[in-house]
């Protein structure tokens, strides 16, 4: 029994260690790619940097993919939805120059990486996925690591999220022809959405779109790909 209870220690014991060890090989990819992928190519927002440095992206992705989870580009998690390559969770997060004490709202959670990061940053978050398990998926991993400010829900981001309006930023994950009005609606006076227009089965333009005086003024940021935007937004093409 004693040479059971020894061996059960070192199991535990040697567990711990291999566990420490990948966590700090982790958190050194971590910092390396907000390093090179971030910061070197001009995002310099502290707030942003801090919360790319913080959440763990590898928890956000399939286990066969967290050997992957800090390198410079996208990954598939499911449902044909993927999560943003770094530099662009980054960039979008920037663009939308959330202060403390805003309220945002995410159009396509997919794993919740992006809300995580963007939960860093503002008071609150509200994010709607229209893919019902994988807004389940991310509930649970959102709950699980302790980001208590974001709410999600299964629905169609085409139509927001009106009872919670208005919000300070607006971020689209997916690529829309044009800004759904609802979403532009509820947008508050001053407040940016940032999102990629353009035809979904090819290239995007990502765009921030301020509301002033009622009204869109728009600016072109760079090229983008991303998956299309679904629900009722297809019914309009």
């Amino acid at each position: 029994m004693v040479r059971g209870l020894i061996f059960t220690l070192f199991f535990h014991v040697a567990a711990g260690l291999f566990g420490a060890q990948a966590s700090d090989v982790l958190a050194a990819r971590r910092k390396r790619m907000v390093a090179t992928q971030i910061a070197a190519r001009g995002v310099h927002d502290p707030l942003v940097l801090a919360a790319l440095s913080e959440v763990p992206r590898h928890l956000f992705v399939p286990a066969g993919s967290v050997d992957e989870a800090y390198e410079d580009y996208p990954l598939p998690i499911g449902g044909g939805q993927t999560i943003s390559q770094p530099y662009i969770v980054a960039l979008m997060t920037e663009r939308l120059a959330l202060g403390k004490d805003a309220k945002v709202l995410e159009v396509g959670t997919g794993s919740g990486y992006q809300a995580a990061v963007l939960s860093l940053i503002a008071a609150e978050v509200f994010t709607v996925e229209i893919d019902a398990g994988l807004a389940r998926q991310a509930a649970a991993t959102l709950d699980r690591l302790g980001y208590k400010n974001v709410r999600v829900r299964s629905g169609d981001g085409f139509f927001g999220w009106p009872e919670e309006a208005p919000f300070d930023g607006i971020i689209v994950t997916a690529a829309a022809t044009e800004v759904p009005p609802a979403l532009f609606a509820q947008l508050k006076e001053g407040g940016r959405m940032v999102i990629p227009l353009g035809d979904p089965r090819s290239f995007q333009v990502l765009t921030v779109v301020t509301k002033r005086q009622g009204k869109p003024v728009s600016k072109a940021i760079l090229d983008v790909r991303f998956v299309p935007m679904t629900g009722e937004i297809q019914k309009k093409k």
